[in-house]
């Protein structure tokens, strides 16, 4: 009867929950909260959820995204705050619209990563930036089930570049830190990969490991060089006018 998609996060220590153990997290708060969901059928049917291109463990997320259907049509709003009351601290659901337009998952095609690289002077950090952008390609290996794989790292990433620490977070130590913008291709080019690729170019490793945040996900814009907000076409769907009310105000004036 309606569907629903949410945006949520994965702060804190939650960011190394993995994906299954989000699902049933979320599936216990769909039962806390009472949400009228839609079952699939079959001998084990399940609350009809579509979860769209999730962060890999151990990295954070400001946006993460999925779809739910209900037999029952209620307040997105509302809804967002019952389920955000119900799942922990950290696994927060931020944003919910009906969905009032197709193709959720195709609108995810690229993502906006912070990479904090604690023990990093920025300096070397931008030099290995300056040589891992002016590379034609830059190969790296990733272990599969199926064993290690080698492809080019670079070709899908759109924008790297060096920030400032900011000044709420002083520290006596060095740190950079990158934005990363990727396009999702196959293989997928993770923020790992770019990592391992910046030290094949310019042996920039890390003393620790990166503290790594997807800051968005969506259509990533030519012109302006952003990556936009998908949920936006839902908005938009939501205040148009709709053909009955377009033809009423029509034979009123």
């Amino acid at each position: 009867m309606q569907r629903i998609r949410l945006r949520y996060t994965k702060r804190g220590r939650l960011r190394f929950t993995s994906h299954r153990d989000f699902q049933r997290a979320f599936e216990r708060a769909l039962r806390r909260a009472e949400v009228p969901m839609a079952y699939s059928a079959g001998f084990t049917p399940h609350p009809k959820v579509s979860y769209a291109n999730a962060a890999p463990t151990g990295t954070g997320s400001e946006a993460e995204y999925l779809e739910i259907a209900l037999t029952e049509a209620r307040d997105p709003e509302k809804l967002r705050a019952l389920l955000d009351e119900s799942l922990p601290a950290g696994l927060d659901v931020v944003d919910a619209v009906e969905a009032r337009t197709s193709g959720l998952a195709d609108r995810l095609t690229a993502s906006v990563w912070e990479l904090r690289l604690d023990g990093v002077d920025p300096a070397q950090a931008e030099r290995a930036v300056s040589a891992f952008t002016t590379a034609e390609a830059v190969e790296v290996q990733r272990t599969t089930k199926n064993g290690v794989r080698t492809f080019d790292a670079r070709s899908a990433v759109v924008q790297l570049e060096t920030h400032s620490e900011p000044a709420d977070r002083p520290t006596d130590q060095p740190c950079a830190i990158l934005r990363l913008v990727v396009r999702h291709v196959t293989p997928a080019v993770r923020p790992d990969d770019v990592l391992s690729g910046l030290r094949a170019v310019a042996d920039l490793a890390p003393p620790v490991p990166a503290a790594v945040t997807r800051l968005a996900q969506g259509l990533f814009d030519e012109e302006t060089g952003t990556v936009t907000d998908p949920l936006a076409p839902d908005r938009e769907a939501a205040t148009a006018p709709t053909a009955d009310s377009a033809a009423a105000a029509k034979a009123s004036a």
